[in-house]
């Protein structure tokens, strides 16, 4: 499945905002090509995993908000037939009406797809570089960066008690000394 943002508008839609749809478990393929039938404008952002399988390690494309894909809709028009759509589940709404999305968001989204698929900004951070820990109970004590998973944690080594302890922290814990 590759990020689509439909090019094909109906004038109703060129003007809107966008709204976050809530499809079926594993169904955004099918609730994205049925909206896109239906000439709404929609875009599933796309991020490349690593799978492993039976010995085997592939990457494949995934959705970036699993369950959810997003549709430009003019505030005006009609919603309801988007619920009755193959693959849907509902809209994210607030009360009856739907809630739109800053636009902004979905350019910044957009504007960070190389390939069909969302890329993730450069890490600030390096194995083996030192950081120092910044709150908690490790708070000011200097580690270094062991490993660093897709989910933005860190597994740093660090002395407590004068014996080397691996710990696991998120990026935002940490800052480079």
């Amino acid at each position: 499945m590759a990020s689509i943002d439909s090019n094909r508008r109906s004038p109703d839609t060129a003007r809107g905002g966008w709204v976050a749809v809530n499809t079926q478990p594993h169904r955004e393929r099918i609730a994205l090509d049925n909206l896109l039938r239906q000439k709404f404008s929609a875009y599933c952002p796309l991020i490349r995993k690593r799978v492993s399988h039976a010995r085997r390690s592939r990457d494949v494309l995934r959705p970036l908000f699993p369950g959810y894909l997003f549709v430009r809709l003019d505030p005006d028009a009609g919603w309801r037939p988007m619920l009755s759509t193959r693959g849907v589940r509902t809209l994210v709404r607030c009360g009856g009406r739907p809630s739109f999305i800053a636009s902004e968001f979905i350019d910044s989204l957009k504007a960070r797809e190389i390939e069909g698929a969302i890329t993730r900004p450069a890490s600030p951070y390096i194995i083996g570089q030192q950081v120092c820990v910044v709150g908690g109970a490790f708070d000011g004590l200097v580690a270094t960066i062991i490993e660093m998973d897709e989910k933005d944690r860190l597994v740093v080594l660090m002395d407590v008690l004068n014996r080397p302890v691996n710990v696991r922290l998120s990026s935002h814990q940490v800052v480079a000394v």
